[in-house]
């Protein structure tokens, strides 16, 4: 079982979000049967089994063994990632941007999405997984925003200067700086 399935086809997520499926997909994160499961949630092994067809069909859910049951082959279920993510393209924006503050709120969100798909790409079963996260707030007055923008472009272009050789490991690097929002005292 991996421990994140980061979901970019749409039939995946049309597959994901229903909530009975959601709750199959809950209780198969052990191995368990379609009857098993139908007598947890109070409802008929036939219809868990169409959600388990269908999250089988969208690849979030294997069959990982079978048994014979009064002569009958009954499938053993398990969920495929202990956590799903969304790529945020299958929601899509809606309407034209219209500010150069909405276009780099859009480049923003795009930046996002790609440390999102690379974060869930990451082996995490390596013994050495090398990465940093810092987050922070930082207040500046409005007549010195331009004088913060050009020493934090400074700074990340000396880091990419003394450390964009072609030799040793390869790390990928996103800052974001966005306003923070008044609900969030």
């Amino acid at each position: 079982m991996r421990d994140v399935l980061y979901l970019e086809q749409i039939e995946q997520a049309e597959a994901l979000l229903k909530p009975q499926r959601i709750e199959v997909l809950r209780r198969l994160a052990e191995p368990r049967t379609c009857t098993e499961v139908a007598a947890q949630l109070s409802q008929t092994p036939q219809r868990v089994y169409y959600h388990v067809k269908k999250l089988v069909e969208a690849g979030l859910v294997e069959q990982v063994s079978e048994r014979k049951v009064r002569g009958i082959s009954e499938g053993i279920y398990q969920a495929t990632a202990r956590s799903y993510w969304l790529s945020p393209r299958l929601v899509g924006r809606i309407g034209l941007r219209k500010t150069q503050d909405e276009l780099s709120l859009g480049y923003l969100l795009d930046l996002m999405e790609e440390v999102q798909a690379d974060i869930a790409a990451l082996d995490r079963n390596r013994p050495e997984l090398p990465s940093i996260g810092v987050s922070g707030e930082i207040r500046v007055p409005q007549e010195r925003r331009q004088e913060f923008m050009n020493d934090l472009r400074d700074t990340l272009q000396d880091l990419f200067t003394r450390y964009g050789g072609a030799e040793g490991d390869a790390f990928k690097l996103a800052v974001a700086c966005y306003p923070k929002g008044e609900n969030d005292d």
